[in-house]
């Protein structure tokens, strides 16, 4: 969802950035520069690492499938 507000430059910034990204992609633009900065998505990035490690992966899956068998093992 997408919130709409308000902001002030100086004339200067605006025709810049106006002339570099051009009107339609101004909010997209500054979106961009301000997500690292407000969003703390580090954490993001190293699951998002992790899960392209294919042979992490694999090796992940198994002690999880073998976790499974042995509480299905045991005795209530």
């Amino acid at each position: 969802m997408h919130k709409r507000m308000t902001i002030t430059l100086d004339e200067a910034v605006y025709e810049g950035l106006n002339r570099t990204v051009g009107k339609r992609r101004m909010s997209q633009f500054i979106e961009d520069l301000l997500r690292p900065h407000v969003l703390d998505t580090a954490l993001d990035d190293g699951y998002r690492a992790m899960a392209q490690d294919k042979d992490r992966e694999l090796e992940a899956q198994e002690w999880c499938n073998d976790l499974a068998k042995d509480m299905s093992d045991e005795a209530r």
